[in-house]
This record gives structure tokens, C-alpha cells and sequence, in this order.
């Protein structure tokens, strides 16, 4: 069981768009949450990554640095 405050203006838009189609507010969270959970782990793992041991962002340059040779490699670039 979850339950969230949003801000009020996503709550009525919510709300429109469940009277709109028919579906539960539910249903709009649990899509929105199961579609985007990849990417929000995504982003967290990378900020948590780009820190150092000391606690200081390196700057995206060094990581390209960094990991030049396995972008390559895996044709990300």
C-alpha cells in the first residue's frame, strides 16, 4: 500500500484524466511509477556514481574520459 501527497495541480489532472477514461487515480500512479522506475534508478545510480570518495561530483569530461574506451566498445557513443 502506498499512499502520496502530490501537489495540487497534478491532482486535478489526475482527477480529469481518471473521470475522462473511466480508470482509478490508482491506476494512473501505478503506470506512472512502473513506467518510469528504470529511469529513476538510472539517474540516481549515475549521480551516486559520479561522486567521489570524498563526497565531490566529477565532472562529466573525466568520466568521458574515464569510460571512453567502454562506450566504444559497446557502440554508445
Amino acid at each position: 500500500m502506498l499512499a502520496l501527497r502530490l501537489p495540487e495541480d497534478i491532482e486535478r489532472r489526475l482527477e480529469a484524466l481518471a473521470q475522462r477514461t473511466g480508470r482509478s487515480k490508482s491506476f494512473y500512479a501505478r503506470e506512472a511509477i512502473v513506467e518510469h522506475i528504470d529511469d529513476l534508478e538510472d539517474a540516481y545510480l549515475a549521480e551516486e556514481r559520479h561522486r567521489t570518495d570524498s563526497g565531490e561530483r566529477i565532472p562529466l569530461e573525466d568520466m568521458l574520459r574515464r569510460y571512453a574506451d567502454d562506450l566504444k566498445a559497446s557502440g554508445s557513443e
